[in-house]
């Protein structure tokens, strides 16, 4: 694979490219197309009517997860000022995004 620049700055997007092409003989378009194939496959499979989960073998897992609404609350002991009270806003349900390193990149680092 061919060497980013001198300093140590993660790889722009053309760079990926351009390496992944040349170490798989294919063309930079040819990988760009798989690569958004790839971001809509997770899509689908993290989005609402997907399982919730995605696992790139031997890599990593990515995980939807379901964080329940948290209601407001007032008085509560401030942590960073003790004997002062706060009011603690509500918050809605969301979804969180949580990416797992499996054993195969762990062993890459």
């Amino acid at each position: 694979m061919a060497e980013s620049s001198s300093t140590n700055k993660p790889p722009t997007k053309t760079e990926i490219l351009t390496n992944i092409a040349s170490a798989t003989d294919l063309t930079q378009k040819e990988v760009a197309a798989v690569l958004d194939a790839l971001a809509a496959e997770i899509k689908q499979n993290l989005g609402n009517g997907g399982p919730g989960a995605f696992v790139i073998p031997g890599l990593l897992k990515i995980e939807r997860k379901e964080v329940p609404a948290r209601e407001a609350k007032q008085g509560v002991p401030n942590p960073f000022k003790p004997g002062e009270l706060m009011d603690v806003a509500a918050r809605p349900a969301s979804n969180k995004v949580k990416v797992r390193p499996l054993k195969g990149l762990k062993e890459m680092v």
